[in-house]
């Protein structure tokens, strides 16, 4: 079964953690290391530059996901 089978979600809360896993899988696609990523992650975890850039990225996807979701209206 594919990670992302779909982006549909039955709520806007399923949908922001749909967000979250795609910017997650992006990075992990990006850098497929998991050491790679450990040792970069104390770089960006304190600097508060880097988590306004993936707090933009999750919100970016999550506008992706609002609209496959026909922002979630019936």
């Amino acid at each position: 079964m594919s990670w992302l089978p779909s982006l549909i979600t039955h709520t806007p809360e399923e949908g922001f953690d749909l967000a979250i896993k795609l910017s997650r899988m992006a990075v992990k696609k990006t850098q497929p290391d998991d050491d790679a990523r450990a040792r970069m992650r104390p770089d960006y975890a304190n600097n508060a530059d880097s988590l306004t850039m993936a707090s933009h990225v999750v919100a970016t996807n999550f506008r992706t996901v609002a609209q496959a979701n026909n922002f979630w209206k019936s």
